[in-house]
This record gives C-alpha cells, sequence and structure tokens, in this order.
C-alpha cells in the first residue's frame, strides 16, 4: 500500500508541473513563469537601472613623494597596486553604494574585482556586481565599471619636508679638528644602518653636520645612534615659538647638541701614569687603533691594546701630541722586516699562522732621502705583518718632530720614544704618488686616483650651508681642494683597515677593469700574508635600473622546458628526505671502503654478477691476512626487485598458499615476537655464526 501512494504521488506532482500555467510578458508578451512584476528579465532590466545614482568615475590621490593613498580626513596609507587596502579607498570614493535617507532603497555589493590597467597610465579600473530591489518581491542584479583617476598631491609630511621652518627637533653634531674623516666614516654608518630615516634636511658645516626633523621622537632615536657608534657628550635646549594660555598648549623647538670626542684614528697619545695603569698597565705612547662607542688603543711596539670609555674620556679629556694630518705624516720606504716572537707562556700549545704574533722589526728608510743619504731606521711595529720589501708606508717621525706636551718632549729629548712609528700602508695608486708634490697637484691626483679604484660609497644627500656657501671663488676652490683631501685620506684608511670596512657597504664601481693577480703575484701569494687589502668578495653590487635584462643562458635553458618534470623530482627528494632516505653519489659509493662507514649504510647484491670466491692461492693466505676492512658477501642485503617476475613456486612451501589462515596466525606472531624483542635468524646465518664477536649480539 505504501508503494502504491508513493507512485500516486509522483503522478500527481509529474502531472501538476506538465500543466503548471504560464503568463505572457505584459511588455514583450514572451511567454513565463508568473512573478510579482509579471515582466521577463530582460524587459525588467531594461525598464529598471538599478546603477542609477552611483558614480562611475572618481578620483584618488597618491603622493608622489612618499608613495602613500589619501583615505580621508587628513589620513595617508600605504598601499600596494591591486591590493585589497586600495580596494576600501576607492569603495569609500564611490558614491551612492550607501543607502540614501530620502529613497530608502538599499544595495548590495556582491562582489568587487580589479581590471588590468598599464602602471603608468594613472588609471585604476573596478568591476563591481550589485543587487537592488526593483519591485516587491523582484530583485536585480547588475555589473558595472567604475574607473578612477589617479592625482598627485603631497602628503603633509612630504609638504614640510620642503617648507623652511617647520622642523621641531635639531640635532647639532660637533667635532673640534682640522678636518673631516670621521664625519665620513660617521656618514657611512648612518647609510649602512638607515640612520637618517624621517630625516627633514641635512646640511654640512667645516666642523660638523646639523640634523632637521619633524618631531622630538625621531630625534631622540638618532640621538641614541649616535651615542652607540661615537663617544659623544650631549647637551638639549629648547625654544618656546608660540603658546595658548586658555588650553595651556606650548610649541616648542628643541636643540640637540652633540660634541664627539676629538680623538681621530692614527692619533698619537702620551697617557698619564695614573690612566695607563688602569687601562692594564699599557705604555703611556699609544695609537688610536679605531673609535667607536669606545676608544681603542694600541701599543705600535708590543700590540698590547686596551679601551677607554667615554666618560673616562670626558672626565680627563686628552690632547694627541701627533695628529693624524697629512702634513704631520712622513712616507717611507721599506728595506726589510724579521719577524718577532715575544715571550710566551712555554706550557701553551704553539700557536699557528694565524694565531702567531704580527709583530715584526721593519727597516725603513724615508722616501725624499733616497738618493741624497743613506738613514735608515730599524724599528718594531704592530704592522709589520702588513710589509714587505718595496712597500710604501705612512709613519710619525719623532727624531725630527718636537711635540706640543712637555712631559712628553722631555721622554723624547732623552731618548725614551723611537725614531719611527708606521702607521699603515699604502695601496694601489696612493703608494706611487709623489710626496713633494703640492696640495693642488695631490689634490688633482686624489681625484684621479679615486675614479680608477674598483669600489665606491654611497653618500648622503646633503646641502652646504648658506655662510659657507656664500665665500668668494678663491675660497670656494680652496674648500673643494681640503674636501678631495680629506676624502682621499679616509679612502685609504679603508683600504688598509678590514675592520672599518665590516661597518660600510662598499659597492662595486662601474666601467672599471678588474684588478687581476700577475704570474708573479700569484706566486708570491704563500710568502704574502696581507689580509687588509680590499678583496672583490666584500663588494657588493651596485644597483643599475637602466642596465638591460640578463642574457639567456645555454647551460640553463633546458630546465625551463622541463619544469614540471624538476619539480616532481625535488618533492620526491623532500618526502624521501622526510621519510629517512638519503643520498648518495657516486665518489661517496666509491670512498667506501672504511667497515665503520658502512655499518651506518645498507649494502645490496647486485644483479647479475658472479660471487667472487676465494682462489687457492687466497685460501693459503687467509691465515696470514689481517685485512678486516674488505667487504665480505654476509654484509650484503638481497636486493628487491620491483620489476622482476613472481617467484616460482616452491615445493616445500607449497601447502601454505592453500593455507592462508595459517600464514596469517604465522605473521601475527612473528610481530609480537618482534615488539618482545625477540628477533628471527635465517638457516644462512645460523650456519655463519662462528665467531666469538657476532654471537655477542645474539641470543642463542
Amino acid at each position: 500500500q505504501a508503494a502504491v501512494a508513493a507512485t500516486n504521488r509522483m503522478e500527481i506532482s509529474s502531472s501538476t508541473t506538465a500543466t503548471m500555467a504560464k503568463v505572457l510578458c505584459c511588455m514583450c508578451g514572451v511567454l513565463i513563469e508568473p512573478n510579482a512584476a509579471n515582466t521577463c528579465s530582460t524587459c525588467l532590466a531594461s525598464r529598471s537601472d538599478i546603477t542609477r545614482g552611483i558614480s562611475t568615475e572618481a578620483t584618488l590621490h597618491q603622493c608622489r613623494g612618499c608613495g602613500r593613498w589619501h583615505k580621508d580626513a587628513g589620513k595617508w596609507v600605504a598601499c600596494e597596486l591591486e591590493s585589497r587596502e586600495l580596494m576600501g579607498i576607492c569603495l569609500e570614493q564611490v558614491s551612492g553604494l550607501k543607502a540614501s535617507k530620502t529613497s530608502g532603497q538599499k544595495i548590495r555589493l556582491v562582489d568587487a574585482g580589479w581590471i588590468w590597467t598599464e602602471p603608468h597610465s594613472m588609471r585604476l579600473k573596478v568591476r563591481l556586481t550589485v543587487q537592488r530591489e526593483v519591485e516587491l518581491g523582484t530583485i536585480l542584479q547588475q555589473s558595472f565599471t567604475v574607473n578612477f583617476t589617479v592625482r598627485n598631491q603631497q602628503c603633509l609630511e612630504c609638504q614640510a619636508e620642503f617648507r623652511q621652518g617647520t622642523w621641531k627637533s635639531l640635532v647639532q653634531v660637533r667635532q673640534r679638528v682640522s678636518h673631516k674623516r670621521t664625519f665620513l666614516y660617521l656618514e657611512q654608518l648612518i647609510l649602512k644602518h638607515g640612520a637618517h630615516r624621517g630625516c627633514l634636511s641635512i646640511e654640512t658645516f667645516k666642523d660638523g653636520m646639523d640634523f632637521y626633523f619633524p618631531d622630538k621622537g625621531k630625534a631622540a632615536r638618532f640621538v641614541c645612534f649616535l651615542e652607540s657608534v661615537v663617544p659623544i657628550k650631549m647637551k638639549t635646549s629648547k625654544k618656546l615659538i608660540s603658546t595658548d594660555i586658555k588650553s595651556n598648549i606650548a610649541n616648542f623647538k628643541y636643540t640637540n647638541f652633540a660634541e664627539i670626542c676629538p680623538l681621530c684614528k692614527d692619533d698619537l697619545l702620551y697617557l698619564p701614569a695614573k690612566l695607563a695603569r688602569n687601562l692594564g698597565n699599557i705604555a703611556r705612547l699609544v695609537l688610536v687603533k679605531n673609535i667607536s662607542n669606545v676608544i681603542h688603543l694600541i701599543d705600535p711596539q708590543t700590540g698590547q691594546t686596551a679601551s677607554m670609555t667615554s666618560e673616562v674620556f670626558w672626565r680627563e679629556p686628552i690632547r694627541p701630541i701627533v695628529t693624524a694630518a697629512r702634513s704631520r705624516m712622513t712616507r717611507y720606504i721599506v728595506l726589510g722586516k724579521e719577524a718577532v716572537f715575544l715571550r710566551k707562556n712555554v706550557s701553551k700549545r704553539a700557536p699557528n699562522r694565524k694565531q702567531r704574533s704580527r709583530l715584526a722589526r721593519l727597516t725603513v728608510a724615508r722616501e725624499e732621502d733616497l738618493g741624497t743619504n743613506d738613514a735608515q731606521y730599524e724599528e718594531q711595529s704592530h704592522v709589520g705583518y702588513l710589509m714587505k720589501s718595496g712597500d710604501v708606508c705612512v709613519g710619525y717621525d719623532l727624531k725630527d718632530t718636537t711635540l706640543s706636551a712637555e712631559d712628553a718632549e722631555t721622554v723624547r729629548t732623552q731618548g725614551g720614544f723611537p725614531d719611527v712609528i708606521v702607521i699603515r700602508k699604502l695601496y694601489g695608486g696612493a703608494a706611487n704618488l709623489d710626496g713633494e708634490m703640492d696640495e693642488s697637484a695631490i689634490a688633482a691626483a686624489a681625484s684621479k686616483q679615486a675614479k680608477n679604484r674598483i669600489w665606491r660609497l654611497q653618500r648622503l644627500d646633503v646641502r652646504m650651508a648658506e655662510e659657507e656657501a656664500s665665500g668668494n671663488a678663491k675660497k670656494q676652490v680652496k674648500l673643494a681642494e681640503q674636501q678631495n683631501l680629506d676624502e682621499e685620506d679616509f679612502m685609504r684608511e679603508v683600504e688598509a683597515d678590514k675592520d672599518m670596512r665590516l661597518n660600510m657597504n662598499l659597492y662595486k664601481a662601474k666601467d672599471t677593469a678588474l684588478q687581476t693577480d700577475t704570474d708573479e703575484n700569484m706566486a708570491n701569494d704563500e710568502e704574502d700574508e696581507d689580509d687588509q687589502q680590499i678583496k672583490l668578495e666584500e663588494l657588493l653590487d651596485s644597483l643599475a635600473l637602466d642596465a638591460p635584462p640578463d642574457a639567456p643562458n645555454k647551460e640553463t635553458a633546458g630546465y625551463a622546458e622541463e619544469g614540471m618534470v624538476m619539480s616532481s623530482m625535488y618533492e620526491e627528494g623532500d618526502r624521501a628526505a622526510k621519510d629517512g632516505i638519503g643520498y648518495v653519489s657516486r665518489e661517496d659509493v666509491r670512498n667506501v671502503r672504511e667497515k665503520d662507514m658502512r655499518l651506518n649504510m645498507n649494502l645490496y647484491k647486485a644483479k647479475d654478477t658472479a660471487l667472487q670466491t676465494d682462489t687457492d692461492e687466497n685460501m693459503a693466505n687467509d691465515e696470514e691476512d689481517e685485512d678486516d676492512q674488505q667487504i665480505k658477501l654476509e654484509e650484503l642485503l638481497d636486493s628487491l626487485a620491483l620489476d622482476a617476475p613472481p617467484d616460482a613456486p616452491n615445493k616445500e612451501t607449497a601447502g601454505y598458499a592453500e593455507e592462508g589462515m595459517v600464514m596469517s596466525s604465522m605473521y601475527e606472531e612473528g610481530d609480537r615476537a618482534a615488539k618482545d624483542g625477540i628477533g628471527y635468524v635465517s638457516r644462512e646465518d645460523v650456519r655463519n655464526v662462528r665467531e666469538k664477536d657476532m654471537r655477542l649480539n645474539m641470543n642463542l
């Protein structure tokens, strides 16, 4: 009866569907299913436009300086092209998507997608799909395109950069010295760490630089950076610009004065006796090795080093007895050297080549004395390991120099100081310059030498102060020559100090032939211990935006056509690595000769290979042969051949094939035995159990 009732219901429903009444469209007369409007979809779409009131054109504003987009109420947001954030900004600019209070009709946004446009066309296109109820119970959906025009407009922060007097905080960095090598090094540190971000402008002066910031927080962050890289002394002040008494709001401008210690790299110091004892009992005559947040000192005769903090220096400031100025340095020619090894603890292990002492006794002569007299000097130097015969170096001539400090001058006249203190070695074209040239000729040669270097340095975008830029032409020429000399001296310091280059970014120079070693230099590589010279591996590739695309590589052309094959191979390799399956190359297989290495590997028997049997001669020599590293047949496993035919039926095991339940029970028992630590030994293995060492790992 239930089946008959279900059949009757199916017949009634089918007859009802077949006989459902249809009506004519009130506009075109086409048969349609009845709806609230009694109108077909085509006529309904032509009569009702649901996009009416929605703007199809809008304008977006983008800042050309920082690339941000204007949102609303002075807010600027950084967005990528065709991003979700930019889509939200575009939809806010489309008027008519929100329901108006007068009409009360609600529009539903179904979909929004980007239409590709040229990046430089300053146009954006978005395809929108909306729904709206046109009549009671009738909802219509329609898609349309909205065009956005991109206009350039500066944001508030970029406007402040081009206005005068808009800064809120100023950081003045000063150093009371006659050169600007310290600021050239500080400039490279700022570029490497990006500490100048957020700075409105930078001005340069004769003895320092000024950094202008839009707020107090960015200036405080820059001051913290200065304290971490150079020893400074800070002073802070503020100036009242305006005030509002009613709201108790005041506008201030802050000024931070940072004074860098007047000591520079390669300055010669004569320490007070008490300070020398506190610094590890170092000698009083020391050189400034380098400057960081502390002052690093080194004894030029013994190589002993010490560090002096900025607090100790500012408590009792020390002036150098000889400054590292070009006029105070003398060029010397190295005539010979002899290694010096200081007495050390004999119980320690002998130092290797990298750990041995870097001291050497140099025989040098002044470059200007060659050909006129035979004056030579033999002094011990901390940079002697870099020198070899014929090299050019610079140093201080203390024999004919009058020192400013009275106690140091007294010690010098009594013979307590060495005659020569070698500072560093000269590299490249700097060693070929004539030391007797005048300043203008040296500046021209230095400018030419800078162009021939294979490396370049990045520079900050700074402007010269008005009081220095307003000088006469003669003063400007002299200032430019002094700037070129300072830059050349700084370049020489960079070339001779590997530790200094670690804090800088050196870039490869364009259109410069790479310097290659000649056969003579290649022959002397083992004897040359100079590790301070700039190498090609230290240089970074400079960014060339106008460079052509890379040429196709013939060796890798085949991989582009077999991308899917290589991808599948990589995926299989990843899965094998997760499963603990490693890969062994052919070279590694050839090296499998030791028994200890074979313990971590599975070696399989080779197919179609005759087994090697011992001859009568080898059998006779078995007792004398003590080689236990040779691969034996007992170590090999039977290889698994997936494509091999099925094994031939064995008469002994033919009965088991008919008894599947019996075999299954045997496998279950084997699994339980394996969990209990009971192993299985085949008959062949039992026959080979002849050695005591093999039986130790088995339970008999």
